[in-house]
């Protein structure tokens, strides 16, 4: 079944790109994604930060659209780079007819009108963001269909792990309760009818035949029913935006013979294995269904490998047996599968097309202070009690008392670990701090290169001088308070 795929090698040297404007040239892997989109199915560009994914989806899109591939494309991105992904776009393409989304746009007296606008015009691309995106509906009939072919899968999964010796397992019950909320959220959507409260018109009405989604690692959490939920290495997560774009994705490989959808992501696989069945499902569906792999746990079977062995617990104290989905066999034919629909390019394929300077890593190996020490027994203490049952109420940063959980538990343990005074704000100053190692360090870098005029960068994401952190004690103000109390100019 599996040991009879010879994926395709795409070329885009051949092409020309009519319309691209003079000024910019693309690189030899960026050719070949295109004409992998193109002539493929639909695609993930599997690329490395710096390769050049936007040029590579907005060059697929125009290519498309003068080849009479596709007609209209919607291009989502992050919030924070609809406008910069509308300026790319018109840099490479200046008398493409694009059309961006705003803010604006998406108020409610002016969204009917603007998705009027997407519907009814010519578009050769359509930019806009996730949120903006999700607001546009699928038809209540796709909807419906979707919602029952999802309860049909979770009853398939229900009715096998019925019959094997787990018996009421964790996996039957998170199964069962999956199927009561799926067929609870299909019902709502039965008695609402027809109703459309804003008058907008359905996601099919707009006219789109391509899609492209940058940034796609963040629909990594589509719903997957298996009976390994149980398991590490397992996601198991699920959010309605990416239950919205598989709906939608679903359409687009419709009406496209599968040839519609373009992904763009630098890290397709980040924290768990099913993510790369996820993007299965959203861009090579046929292909699963084919090999007889549409339900998760099919998959895991002939790709992935369960094994038990001793981690350190979450709380930083003693070890325990965990079984985990650890790694991947049968891989060249997992690989074979994947690079169907997959361009993949590593940073180290892309040695000497991109220039990324040399890095100096230097790792600093501090020891805990008497207080740390103290500290991380008690949160030893308190995993024990969740263990057993015990919830007992601990105060949040904001002062309110809440049931402890081991997310609180492993959340302290990593405050605890950048600084004490997180913890407790009155705890002293330890002077051999992280915090006070990385003034320190910034200080003598500082004096060293006063003449350069060099600059340095500090980047941290916990306990910031926003959120929950303003008008208490923060690492952000910290390190600028002890910086300017030793010299360096606060401008």
């Amino acid at each position: 079944n599996f040991n009879n795929i010879r994926p395709r090698e795409y070329s885009g040297a051949y092409l020309t790109f009519p319309g691209m404007s003079n000024s910019v040239s693309l690189n030899e892997h960026q050719k070949d994604a295109v004409a992998h989109s193109l002539y493929g199915g639909s695609t993930l560009f599997a690329h490395c930060v710096g390769a050049g994914k936007t040029f590579e989806m907005v060059t697929s899109i125009m290519e498309a659209k003068r080849l009479g591939i596709s007609h209209k494309a919607l291009m989502i991105v992050p919030g924070h780079l609809t406008e910069q992904t509308g300026e790319e776009f018109q840099r490479l393409y200046p008398q493409a007819k694009i059309l961006v989304a705003t803010k604006k746009d998406f108020e409610k007296q002016n969204r009917r009108e603007f998705i009027a606008r997407v519907a009814t015009q010519n578009w050769d691309a359509v930019v806009m963001s996730y949120e903006q995106f999700k607001r546009i509906k699928v038809s209540q009939e796709r909807q419906e269909a979707l919602y029952q072919s999802e309860i049909n899968r979770v009853t398939e999964a229900l009715i096998h792990e019925s019959g094997t010796s787990w018996g009421k397992s964790y996996s039957v019950r998170q199964l069962e309760k999956k199927k009561k909320s799926l067929e609870s959220k299909l019902e709502k959507l039965q008695q609402e009818g027809e109703k459309d409260k804003e008058g907008v018109i359905d996601f099919e009405e707009l006219g789109v035949d391509r899609l492209c989604v940058d940034e796609a690692h963040y629909f990594k959490n589509l719903y997957t029913p298996t009976r390994l939920s149980g398991v590490a290495g397992i996601g198991t997560s699920e959010s309605d935006r990416s239950w919205d774009l598989y709906l939608k994705c679903q359409y687009i490989n419709e009406i496209t013979n599968n040839k519609g959808v373009i992904f763009a992501t630098g890290t397709p696989v980040s924290n768990s294995m099913t993510e790369l069945f996820t993007m299965q499902r959203y861009l090579a569906a046929p292909r699963l269904a084919a090999q007889q792999l549409s339900h998760f746990d099919a998959w895991a079977a002939n790709f992935g490998e369960i094994s038990v062995g001793m981690e350190l617990k979450p709380e930083g104290r003693d070890y325990q047996l965990k079984t985990r989905f650890a790694k991947f066999h049968n891989l060249p034919e997992l690989m074979n599968m994947f690079k169907e629909f997959a361009d993949i390019r590593t940073s180290d394929m892309l040695k000497g097309t991109i220039k990324v300077p040399e890095a100096e890593y230097v790792v600093e190996r501090l020891q805990p202070s008497a207080e740390q020490k103290e500290i991380i027994d008690t949160l030893a203490v308190r995993a024990q009690e969740i263990r057993a049952g015990k919830k007992p109420l601990v105060e949040k940063v904001d002062g309110t008392m809440t049931e402890d959980s081991m997310l609180l538990v492993t959340n302290a343990g990593r405050n605890l670990a950048l600084d004490q005074r997180i913890i407790h704000p009155s705890l002293p100053d330890h002077p051999d701090s992280k915090v006070n190692r990385c003034v320190n360090n910034v200080l003598a870098t500082y004096r060293e290169n006063m003449e350069n005029k060099g600059t340095q960068i500090i980047f941290c994401d916990q306990s910031t001088a926003t959120g929950k952190g303003r008008g208490g004690f923060n690492v952000y103000d910290d390190i600028r308070t002890k910086l300017i109390r030793a010299g360096i100019p606060k401008e």
